[in-house]
C-alpha cells in the first residue's frame, strides 16, 4: 500500500512538473520567425518613426500612477509589397535604451500587423516611454505605420486611448 502511495505522489509530482514548464513562455518570440535571412535590396528607401508608449499615466497628483498594458502594433498598409522593419528599440522617460526588441531586419508581409506587448507590470518605461522604429521600403511603397494602444482596468473602471507613430524623415 505504502509502494502505491509513493507511486501515485511521484506521478503526480512529475505531471505537475510538466504541466508548470508548457505553461512558461517560449524563447523565440512570434517576431524571431519573421527574420529576414535573405539579402536586402539596396535600392531600397531607408527612414525613421517614433512612436509614444506609455507605460504608466498619472492619477490625481504626480505621485501616483496607474500601471498600462501597451499593445504596439507594426502594420503594412500595402496591398503587394513587402516592407522591412531594420530595428524596435524601446527607450524609459529618461531617454535610457530599455531593450531592443527588433535588433535585425525583420519582414512584413502585405495588409500584415506583427505586435509589441508590454505587459501591465513592466513600468521601466514610466510615463514617457517610446520607440524608434529604423524600416526599409521599395520606392514608392507606403512607409509602416505605427500605433500604440495602451489599456488598464481595475473592477468596473477601464481606462484606454491609443498614439501614432511619426515620420522622423
Amino acid at each position: 500500500m505504502k509502494k502505491v502511495a509513493l507511486l501515485i505522489t511521484v506521478v503526480s509530482f512529475l505531471f505537475s512538473c510538466e504541466t508548470k514548464q508548457n505553461n512558461e513562455p517560449k524563447p523565440s518570440s512570434h517576431l524571431e520567425a519573421m527574420k529576414w535571412t535573405g539579402k536586402v535590396n539596396d535600392s531600397l528607401i531607408e527612414g525613421s518613426s517614433y512612436l509614444s508608449v506609455y507605460s504608466q499615466i498619472y492619477s490625481t497628483t504626480e505621485h501616483k500612477t496607474h500601471d498600462l498594458t501597451a499593445t504596439v502594433s507594426i502594420r503594412n498598409t500595402n496591398r503587394t509589397d513587402t516592407i522591412y522593419i531594420n530595428s524596435a528599440d524601446y527607450f524609459n522617460t529618461k531617454g535610457d535604451l530599455i531593450r531592443h526588441y527588433i535588433k535585425q531586419p525583420i519582414f512584413v508581409k502585405p495588409m500584415q500587423t506583427i505586435e509589441i506587448v508590454i505587459d501591465e507590470n513592466d513600468i521601466e518605461g514610466g510615463t514617457g516611454a517610446n520607440f524608434i522604429f529604423d524600416w526599409s521600403v521599395k520606392k514608392l511603397t507606403n512607409a509602416p505605420y505605427f500605433e500604440a494602444v495602451m489599456i488598464s482596468t481595475s473592477g468596473q473602471q477601464g481606462l484606454s486611448f491609443t498614439t501614432k507613430g511619426v515620420d522622423l524623415n
